[in-house]
């Protein structure tokens, strides 16, 4: 059966050139379009498509604010168009944060030059998102933080030179139930790792927010954060991060050194390694790669430095990143977790984890933040 679409955009042309672009693959159907948010809510209820293309900045009623309303009235998996800048970065995260399952960027001059690539990867997005879980993408972040509420005083001195004040814990926003799901694994056992590392992809701004607010600023182990998004993105990712959570967030650069309480965010469109100093190195993007940055490398360089202290979790993500990564790290004695089907967006990177019988526990996606508290000394 097709996959019904419903192309929404104030520009005639970007309307015709993505319904064109679509209704070129016999799988999918373009059902309808929409020139402004509001009706897209009218469309998406009438038509009740498998997925909508949104564009940002229209007239009445803005691409963010339709998403909220298509998510409480009839959840349905959004494709976002950005412009590949900061501030564009800045409203997809915004997006993303309203329910949008992915985004694409908005480049007129891609569609003009290469249409077969931009087809092909355009089409490939639709029919992804169209098997999302649509529960799991309607999650607002950031989540309630568990941890006590840290003091006024300073944190301890960073590897910038300077202290900064303790965060207050970000303001609880009221999310939908988590999807049911199968019984977890127990609890970890505690640990002295030296590194815990995070890879995911589609979903994954969400999900991260949602692990990353449940731990304290005294969290004791080292974190990187491996997220396949471009290069404009990752810098206004990082910041939106170290705004809500308690820990430090910062888009990683060559040289950086690994502490407690510091995530460092391994940049778009290049690659992350750690050595056993631990110290990052930043590495350009090597166009061979599918991905950049790419969860194996960071994964394989880790378990290089670190042997069997480290602990990877998987979140949710389209293909296999970071499996081969993982087969490293597991065969040097570390740890590997795995986040559940029924909390991911799309069950693919975790569930290569899991097929792999690489996954040490199999954890929900709100489960996973306090079980890092509980698993690092």
């Amino acid at each position: 059966m097709a996959v019904k679409v419903l192309v929404v955009d104030d520009s005639g042309f970007f309307r015709r050139r993505v319904s064109e672009i679509l209704s070129a693959d016999p799988n999918i159907q373009v059902v309808g379009t929409a020139t402004n948010g509001k009706e897209a809510i009218d469309q998406a209820l009438a038509l009740k498509p498998d997925v909508i293309t949104m564009d940002y900045e229209m007239p009445m009623m803005d691409g963010i604010t339709a998403v909220r309303h298509i998510m409480q009235r009839c959840p349905t998996p959004v494709l976002m168009f950005s412009s590949l800048t900061h501030e564009g970065a800045r409203v997809t995260l915004d997006a993303l944060d309203a329910g949008a399952v992915d985004f694409l960027p908005k480049n007129f001059e891609d569609i003009s030059r290469n249409p077969d690539k931009v087809k092909q990867l355009l089409c490939e997005k639709i029919h992804t998102i169209s098997r999302s879980n649509r529960r799991a993408a309607t999650y607002s972040a950031p989540a309630p933080v568990v941890a006590p509420v840290a003091s006024t005083a300073p944190s301890s001195v960073g590897s910038y030179g300077s202290s900064a004040p303790a965060r207050p814990a970000p303001i609880p926003i009221r999310t939908p139930a988590p999807a049911s799901s199968a019984p977890s694994s127990p609890a970890p056992k505690r640990k002295a790792y030296k590194l815990v590392a995070i890879g995911t992809s589609t979903g994954g701004p969400v999900a991260l927010q949602r692990v990353l607010t449940q731990l304290p600023a005294s969290f004791p182990a080292p974190i990187v954060l491996i997220q396949h998004m471009p290069a404009a993105f990752t810098k206004a990712f990082a910041e939106r991060l170290d705004k809500l959570c308690r820990i430090t967030v910062k888009e990683a650069e060559d040289g950086d050194i690994l502490r407690p309480g510091l995530a460092l965010l391994a940049p778009g469109g290049k690659q992350m390694m750690i050595d056993g100093r631990g110290a990052v190195k930043i590495l350009p993007g090597d166009e061979r790669l599918n991905y950049k940055p790419c969860v194996d490398i960071t994964f394989g360089s880790a378990a290089k430095s670190y042997g069997d202290k480290v602990l990877a979790v998987v979140l949710t993500g389209m293909g296999a990143d970071g499996r081969e990564g993982a087969r490293l790290l597991k065969q040097g004695g570390s740890s590997i977790w795995a986040q559940d089907e029924a909390s991911c967006v799309i069950y693919g990177m975790p569930m290569a984890i899991v097929k792999a019988e690489l996954a040490d526990a199999v954890y929900g996606l709100d489960e996973i933040g306090k079980h890092l508290v509980e698993a690092c000394i």
